[in-house]
């Protein structure tokens, strides 16, 4: 049995902070002072949106190397880095008046968005407490949901007040306060060690077992990556443009904005509800219910234009279902792998999943543009439905030795 090093509160309560902060200074700065930056500088929004896909196209090529820094030296060290760069990133915002330093900036948050953000977190509770860590990634995630609640609010009042460059500077100093709730994670010389074999399975094992054991692993590997890919496809999409497409549908612009909203108690109710209820509830049962949770908004989408309790029951349970995945995207590959290499092994399946979603918003709006709201919805539907056969698919082969 394995030897699991114990997770604090006070750690979890740490990263949980950092997380919120960390989301709130890099991931939405886009959404907070992107119109004002292309007003200003009088770039189109191709031009200035172009920077946040050419940040995760950066978290994609760097995230297995970014796992592999966290399996081999810890997470205090490139957390803390990253909080650094976070706000290296800030000031270079803040000083762009042309494209080369603007996006310079944005691909050095593609970096430290990778080094900061859940992904980072959950690998090193993995690499502290092993297959423990599931509960404390919960946590973590259920304040790490209010960044944008927090954020939005207090960007837009320092760009009115300061104009948007001296919010970035203040973001900057946001993003340096992180680096004590990055300290707090403990030096860890060695990842959690694995299970220690009995004697009498001191022999190799027969090659046709270890070939079953390899075969098995590159499965799992493969519908654990396309749940991600699928589902951070999904993200990236309908965050861009939900608002865009109730609208289309048909319903009144004030309508739609309000109940966009209900997108984020959907996500923090159901992570509540996971961390409260969830506890006997294996990640592979979970992926199946966080899926169907996708599938069943896309259904109630379409007629979102038509009645406005089924544009309710779109936000709400995409909220849900979207809230969900993040946990299990953090959570599934402790039962799956072996925790001590979480995340070299996550960090590799990650990137195509950080790819895909920089070109997410430009496809759907190219779907949008060509074929209506109904295709969009369609695209997203087919999509979930894929997201839903590759969990079932891993707790039908993998449940019983979870």
């Amino acid at each position: 049995m394995s030897v699991e090093r114990p997770i604090t509160r006070g750690l979890v309560w740490a990263l949980g902070a950092s997380q919120l902060v960390c989301w709130g200074v890099s991931y939405y700065v886009i959404a907070v002072f992107g119109a004002a930056i292309g007003a200003e500088l009088g770039w189109s929004q191709t031009v200035t949106y172009g920077g946040f896909s050419a940040a995760l196209l950066v978290m994609g090529l760097v995230s297995p190397a970014v796992g592999r820094a966290v399996d081999r030296r810890g997470g205090r060290r490139v957390m803390v880095a990253g909080s650094c760069l976070t706000a290296l990133a800030c000031i270079g915002l803040s000083l762009a008046h042309d494209l080369a330093v603007y996006y310079a900036a944005w691909l050095l948050f593609g970096l430290s968005m990778r080094m900061t953000l859940y992904d980072a977190a959950f690998a090193a509770l993995a690499r502290i407490g092993g297959k423990a860590a599931r509960r404390p990634i919960s946590q973590i995630t259920l304040l790490g949901g209010l960044a944008s609640t927090v954020f939005w609010p207090i960007g837009h009042a320092l760009s009115d007040a300061f104009g948007w460059r001296a919010a970035l500077l203040a973001y900057a100093a946001c993003a340096l306060a992180t680096v004590p709730l990055h300290l707090v994670i403990p030096v860890v010389a060695e990842p959690v060690p694995g299970p220690v074999p009995p004697p009498d399975a001191a022999a190799p094992a027969e090659p046709q077992a270890a070939a079953a054991a390899a075969r098995d692993e590159r499965l799992a590997g493969l519908l654990y990556a396309l749940i991600v890919t699928a589902t951070s496809f999904l993200n990236s999409g309908i965050s861009a443009g939900m608002i865009d497409l109730l609208t289309g549908l048909g319903l009144a612009a004030g309508a739609a904005v309000w109940i966009s909203t209900l997108r984020g108690i959907g996500q923090s109710l159901a992570r509540l509800c996971e961390i409260a209820f969830g506890r006997r509830l294996s990640p592979l049962a979970l992926g199946m219910v966080a899926t169907a949770l996708l599938v069943a908004c896309f259904l109630a989408g379409p007629f979102g234009g038509v009645s406005v309790p089924m544009a309710v029951a779109f936000a709400f349970l995409y909220g849900a279902g979207n809230g969900l995945v993040t946990i299990v995207r953090g959570t599934m590959p402790l039962v799956l792998f072996d925790p001590r290499s979480y995340g070299t092994r996550v960090g590799r399946l990650l990137a195509p999943s950080f790819y895909l979603a920089a070109v997410a918003p430009i496809c759907f709006a190219l779907l949008v543009e060509r074929f209506g709201e109904i295709a969009a919805f369609a695209l997203s539907g087919a999509l979930a439905a894929l997201a839903l056969a590759a969990a079932f698919l891993l707790w039908l082969r993998f449940r019983g030795s979870v």
